[in-house]
C-alpha cells in the first residue's frame, strides 16, 4: 500500500473532529468517575449502611471494581465492529449507554426503600458504565490518531486524553459545589442524584457534536481496499492475536502504573483523606479539582514532547516518577495540610501525564488499521481488571488490614517496575505512518491475496 496515497483529513476537520473526540471523552468520564467518587463519598452509606464506615466504602468500592470486569468486553465488541464498520458509529452507541446508565443511577432506590435490591441494580448499571466505556477510549483516540499527520500525532491524540482529567474535574466540581450548598443530610438525601441526572443533558450535547465528524479516512481507504478485493474478511481479534500479541502485551504492561496511580491518587485519596486523615469531603475534592485543572494542561505539552523525543522516553519519566512519588504521597496528605494535599495530588498527575499523554498515539501506532480499533482497546481495557479495577479496593483493603500507606506505596511502586520494563520492551513508534503499517502487514505474506487482517484470501 503506497502511504503516500493515504487520505488526509481537508483543512479545519482535524480541530473538529479533536473537539468532538474531546467533549466525548470528558462526558464518558465524567461519567465514570462521578461514579468513583460517590462510591468514596456516600454509596457506603446509602447503599450499605449495615457495615462500618470503612467496610461500607470497601464495598461500595468493589461495586466500582465490577464496571471494570465489563471493560474487555466492551473492548471486545466495540473493537470488533468498529474494525468493520467504523470508528463513529460505535462512539455514538457507548456515548449513549454511558450516558443511559448514569443517569439512571441518579434515580436508584437506596438500601432503606428497596433492600438488597438496591446495590443490586447499582451493580448492573456500573457493568453497562464499564461495558461502555471499553469501547469508548479506542474509538475516540483513533478518530484523532487517524485524521491526523504522523509529525504532529502525539500532540493532537492526546487531547482525548484530556477527557479524563476534565471528566474528573467536572465530577469533582459538581459533587463539591452540591456538598458545599447542602448540609450533609440533604446531600445524602438528594443531593448526590443531581450529578447523576445531569448526565443526560451533557449526553445530548456530545451527541450532536459527535454525529457532525466524518469518519475515519485511514478506515475508509482501508474498507475500500479490502472491498475491492472481494475476499472474506477475518475477525479483527484473529489479526491481532497472529500480528500483534506482542504489541498487546506491551500496552498492557504499560498500562499499570498509569492506571492504579491514577486511581490510588484522584478516588482512594478521597477516602483517605477524609476517613483517616480528616479532612471535610469539600476540601479533599477541592485539591483533586485543583491538580485535574492542571493536569488538564499538561496532557498536550506531553502529547507535544512526545512528538520530539519520542514516546518512550516521556513514558518511562512518567513511570519512574510515579514510583517514586508513591513514597512522598501519602506523607504529604497525613500533614493535613490543604496546600500538602493539593502538591501531593498535583505531582503525582504531573507524572501520569507523562504516561498517560503519549499512550493514545503509542498504542495507535502499533496495530494496522482494520485490527487497530481491537487491539489497542484491548491492550488498554485487559489490563485495566488486572489495574484500575482492583486499585481503590487494595489500597482499602491495605490500609485497613495495616493501618498505614506505607504498603499502599509499595503496590504502586511494583506497578511502575512493570510498566518501565513493558515500556522498554516496546519499540519507539513516533513518527510512524499508519498507512504504511497496512501495507506492511499485508507485505508479511508476499505477494498472495490478502484479507483485511493480513491472511491469506481462500480464493
Amino acid at each position: 500500500m503506497d502511504s503516500s496515497a493515504a487520505p488526509r483529513s481537508t483543512k479545519g476537520s482535524l480541530p473538529r473532529v479533536v473537539a468532538a473526540s474531546l467533549i466525548g471523552t470528558t462526558i464518558e468520564w465524567y461519567d465514570y468517575f462521578l461514579y468513583g467518587t460517590a462510591a468514596a463519598l456516600v454509596f457506603g452509606k446509602l447503599f450499605f449502611p449495615n457495615s462500618d464506615p470503612l467496610t461500607g466504602t470497601l464495598l461500595s468500592f468493589l461495586t466500582y471494581a465490577i464496571g471494570f470486569a465489563a471493560r474487555p468486553l466492551g473492548a471486545l465488541v466495540f473493537g470488533h465492529f468498529g474494525d468493520r464498520v467504523g470508528r463513529k458509529k460505535l462512539l455514538v452507541v457507548s456515548l449513549l449507554l454511558m450516558g443511559g446508565s448514569t443517569t439512571l443511577i441518579g434515580v436508584l432506590p437506596t438500601y432503606n426503600t428497596a433492600g438488597v435490591a438496591a446495590p443490586v441494580l447499582l451493580t448492573v448499571l456500573r457493568l453497562v458504565q464499564g461495558f461502555a466505556l471499553g469501547g469508548e477510549w479506542g474509538g475516540a483516540v483513533l478518530l484523532v490518531s487517524e485524521h491526523g499527520d504522523r509529525r504532529r500525532r502525539g500532540f493532537w491524540a492526546s487531547w482525548p486524553q484530556g477527557g479524563a482529567p476534565a471528566g474528573n474535574l467536572l465530577a469533582a466540581g459538581v459533587l463539591s459545589l452540591m456538598t458545599a450548598v447542602q448540609s450533609d443530610d440533604a446531600f445524602l438525601s438528594w443531593g448526590w442524584r443531581v450529578p447523576f441526572l445531569l448526565s443526560a443533558a451533557l449526553v445530548g450535547v456530545g451527541m450532536w457534536i459527535r454525529l457532525a465528524v466524518d469518519e475515519s479516512p485511514l478506515f475508509q481507504q482501508a474498507l475500500a481496499a479490502q472491498t475491492a478485493r472481494k475476499v472474506n474478511e477475518q475477525p479483527p481479534l484473529v489479526g491481532v492475536l497472529r500480528h500483534h500479541w506482542r504489541e498487546v502485551l506491551v500496552a498492557m504492561g504499560a498500562r499499570m502504573a498509569e492506571n492504579i496511580s491514577y486511581y490510588v491518587m484522584t478516588t482512594f485519596v478521597l477516602t483517605y483523606a477524609v476517613t483517616h486523615v480528616h479532612f471535610s469531603k469539600q476540601t479533599a475534592l477541592n485539591a483533586v479539582l485543583i491538580a485535574s485543572a492542571i493536569q488538564f494542561a499538561l496532557i498536550p505539552a506531553f502529547g507535544a514532547l512526545s512528538d520530539r523525543v519520542g514516546r518512550k522516553p516521556v513514558y518511562l519519566v512518567g513511570a519512574a516518577g510515579v514510583g517514586v512519588w508513591a513514597f512522598v504521597f501519602f506523607g504529604m496528605v497525613d500533614t493535613k495540610s490543604f496546600g500538602s494535599l493539593v502538591v501531593a495530588v498535583t505531582v503525582g498527575l504531573v507524572f501520569h501525564s507523562a504516561m498517560y499523554a503519549p499512550q493514545a498515539a503509542f498504542f495507535s501506532e502499533m496495530f494496522a488499521t482494520r485490527m487497530r480499533y481491537s487491539g489497542a482497546s484491548i491492550g488498554a481495557q485487559f489490563s485495566s481488571v488486572a489495574a484500575g479495577a482492583p486499585a481503590p479496593l487494595i489500597a482499602t483493603a491495605l490500609l485497613k488490614d495495616y493501618g498505614s500507606a506505607t504498603p499502599i506505596s509499595v503496590y504502586v511502586a511494583i506497578a511502575a517496575v512493570i510498566t518501565v520494563l513493558a515500556v522498554l520492551c516496546a519499540r519507539e513508534t513516533k513518527g510512524q505512518d499508519l498507512a504504511q503499517m497496512e501495507g506492511e502487514v499485508e507485505g508479511e505474506v508476499g505477494t498472495e491475496a490478502v484479507d483485511a487482517v493480513g491472511k491469506p484470501a481462500t480464493t
